[in-house]
């Protein structure tokens, strides 16, 4: 077998990332069309904005249950059972005849997002040495990126043909697809990458029984101190979703503008993912994480400055080129971070405080807003995600791999 140094990203790439490149494409195609597919069936505006939070939801209720879930059953057995639950989901919603049983299929693509996003972070910390850590969660991140920017391209002409309940076909192809893929791909993979730190079942150090609390508390000094930062990267990845289209709207940008502003800016992340894993691998994850916050920070507290098309688009892009500087981070910290034994489960409480930050970026946007103004927002989601950046300076370094000197910090 070969060993840690023997080890090569090129010689998983197909297995470990196109699961996930697959998978993301019906993403891709689907999210963009809930609201509407909702509003074919009834729905009012209010109510198929409702909608859209569906799967964001489920995906946060799940995200502490599938730690358990992917430790019980194994990677490769998660991901591939979650690729095809999801396909079912999807299925579901393109025949759907009605908002409820829409609802059940939107719910459901969420839980199982879950559970694929968490069985393919595992699968993959187990297997890249820490050499190339950086570079092959970096990578994972870009390629869903590739897949979500491809998606509605695909679903257009589909769309176009057979009406808007149709892009979910393209999920269900692709939730089929990435099922085989990782069901055979990982599975031969497996006989290439280092199972030492997974057992011999592929399971990912979850043949050890252990109890998400239990992980949690033995862990909970990084959690309460890188996992802040990671709650902050969540938010700062969440919130420039939020206040970039309600201020052009606020300064009179068409809808048509907004989402080339968001191409534009979409463009700029996907250059930026490889460069930014080969950073964090050559001179630490500090190097990244604060010029990530950073960017985005000052972005979000220049927001309001901007009136027209060309102040907002070059605003949103200083805050792309922040977001792509920062792929694959909040994987890279969790791989750093994790057990052997529990690992499924600490990084299913690593990506709930995540999904913390990601769900609370709208709900500060939306207080801040109703008691003084959507600018004043902008600013004080700013100041809280560049808060993170010294924080993260201070806790960074004593749990970076990369220092031999550091010994592991007892909770």
């Amino acid at each position: 077998m070969p060993s840690a140094d023997d080890f090569s990203l090129r010689r998983i790439a197909l297995p470990a990332f196109g699961p996930t490149a697959v998978w993301s494409v019906g993403v891709g195609a689907s999210v963009p069309v809930v609201a509407l597919s909702a509003r074919n069936l009834g729905a009012s505006i209010a109510l198929a904005a409702a909608f859209v939070l569906i799967e964001g939801v489920a995906a946060f209720v799940s995200s502490l249950p599938a730690g358990s879930l992917v430790a019980r059953v194994g990677e490769r057995r998660a991901l591939a059972g979650a690729a095809v639950v999801d396909a079912v989901g999807a299925a579901l919603a393109v025949f759907a005849p009605n908002l409820w049983t829409l609802g059940v299929a939107i719910g459901l693509m969420g839980m199982t997002g879950s559970v694929f996003l968490l069985a393919r972070q595992s699968w993959l910390t187990a297997r890249a040495p820490v050499r190339i850590r950086a570079r092959a969660m970096s990578t994972m991140g870009g390629v869903q990126r590739v897949g979500l920017f491809v998606g509605p391209f695909v679903a257009a002409p589909i769309i176009h043909v057979w009406g808007t309940q149709a892009a979910y076909a393209v999920a269900v192809v692709a939730g089929l697809s990435a099922a085989v893929w990782a069901w055979f791909g990982l599975r031969d993979a497996d006989d290439v990458g280092d199972q030492a730190t997974s057992g011999a079942d592929g399971r990912g150090g979850a043949g050890d029984r252990v109890r998400l609390i239990e992980v949690v508390r033995d862990h909970r000094r990084v959690l309460m101190t890188i996992g802040v930062g990671v709650l902050l990267i969540g938010a700062a990845r969440q919130g420039r979703f939020v206040i970039v289209p309600l201020w052009a709207e606020s300064v009179g940008i068409t809808d048509s503008q907004t989402a080339l502003i968001f191409g534009i800016a979409g463009g700029a992340e996907v250059l930026l993912f490889y460069p930014a894993g080969s950073v964090m691998d050559r001179f630490g994850r500090v190097w990244v994480a604060v010029p990530f916050l950073v960017v985005l920070g000052v972005g979000m507290v220049l927001l309001p400055l901007s009136h027209g098309f060309a102040a907002v688009a070059a605003v949103s892009t200083l805050m792309g080129i922040g977001n792509g500087l920062g792929s694959g981070i909040v994987q890279t910290l969790g791989a750093d971070a994790a057990p052997v034994v529990g690992r499924a489960q600490f990084l299913s409480a690593w990506r709930f405080l995540s999904l913390i930050g990601q769900n609370g970026a709208p709900l500060l946007v939306s207080g801040v807003t109703v008691i003084a103004s959507l600018g004043v927002a902008c600013v004080v989601l700013g100041l809280l995600v560049l808060g993170g950046a010294p924080w993260l300076a201070r806790w960074l370094p004593a749990y970076d791999p990369r220092r031999a000197a550091v010994r592991p910090v007892r909770p």
